[in-house]
């Protein structure tokens, strides 16, 4: 049974990605209930932490409902990366991961994320201080290297493990690739296989369908499995995916009876009304509109481009729920 540090998972556990923008806490609860074993705020700056920014500390709040749970943080330097640990740890989360895979130009180019590919023994430094600094478990995220002529993560696992990480995620892909081409699971398995890796390994990088978490699992050997993108809109990914491994796992267990686009409808209105109950009505469609305008269930309506324009412009909530019945509408005479 996977665990990290006192909390344990379920075989074959299904984790939520840390996503800007994404993962607020009403999302998290759905994609919980819907059968996420571990989730992630968004991540989080370090010296915005220490500034005590208000939109930062927002995304700190979580709730129990929701745990295990583990706030993301990413910074590039010791001191302000251990005074916000220890500000994190206030807030009780299960654990505090650290980015070292962010690969987007206002992180990485400042040296934090993805940028510390380029500076190891700054990245082991933080960690070792990090991990030395506060109780709860520490993880990492990472990716392969900076780039393809430098793919250092097989030596680099070791090197964060024996600085006292708990867990170590994996994106399979190089910070140069951002998220361009496939990602490269077979590093990921490679560092698996280690015989001197103890640590849980999670992997992350293209997941999209039941099918390719299971191989995931099987032909990678991974402890667990982090979903990003492919969440969009798609909360009850998870009880798709851990519904299909359940079934094929060859303990006998029957297939759950798969939720009907009514339902999927349903979970993405009760989204909208989370965000708007827990912020404000402009700020709730913000926070919302995005996924609905990315949900899978939408590619079978005829023409759809226009609707999706109409959804990313809708101010309102009526005028958003109004779009969705249409929605429902066309795709339960599709689906006859």
């Amino acid at each position: 049974m996977m665990k990290i540090g006192n909390i344990e998972f379920k075989k074959q556990p299904l984790f939520l990605a840390p996503m800007e923008d994404v993962t607020d806490i009403g999302f998290r609860k759905l994609c919980k209930r819907y059968g996420a074993d571990m989730m992630y705020t968004e991540f989080v700056s370090a010296e915005a932490i220490i500034r005590n920014i208000k939109s930062t500390l927002d995304k700190m709040q979580i709730d129990d409902d929701e745990r295990p749970v583990g706030i993301q943080i990413y910074g590039r330097d010791v001191e302000s990366m251990v005074e916000a640990a220890k500000m994190v740890e206030t807030v009780e989360p299960d654990v505090i991961d650290i980015n070292f895979g962010c690969p987007v130009k206002k992180v990485a180019g400042k040296g934090a994320g993805a940028g510390m590919l380029k500076n190891i023994p700054l990245m082991l430094d933080i960690t070792r201080a990090v991990v030395d600094a506060v109780r709860v478990p520490v993880t990492a995220k990472t990716r392969l290297g900076w780039d393809l002529d430098n793919l250092i993560i097989t030596d680099l696992a070791e090197q964060l493990q024996d600085c006292g990480i708990r867990a170590l995620t994996i994106h399979g892909r190089t910070r140069s690739q951002m998220y361009t081409g496939d990602a490269d699971w077979s590093l990921i398995g490679e560092v698996k296989r280690n015989p001197r890796i103890h640590i849980p390994i999670i992997g992350n990088g293209d997941i999209t369908t039941p099918e390719q978490a299971k191989q995931a699992f099987e032909r990678y050997g991974v402890d667990a499995v982090m979903i990003g993108r492919a969440t969009f809109g798609c909360p009850w990914i998870f009880k798709e995916m851990r519904d299909y491994l359940n079934s094929t796992s060859g303990g006998g267990l029957e297939p759950a009876a798969p939720l009907t686009v009514d339902d999927k409808i349903d979970i993405l209105e009760e989204q909208l009304r989370i965000n708007v109950e827990r912020i404000d009505e402009y700020r709730g469609i913000l926070h919302t509109r995005r996924h609905l305008a990315s949900s899978p269930i939408f590619k079978n309506i005829p023409n759809f481009r226009q609707t999706r324009i109409a959804m990313l412009q809708a101010n309102t909530m009526e005028e958003l729920t109004g779009i969705l019945e249409e929605c429902r509408l066309v795709l339960r005479e599709h689906s006859r």
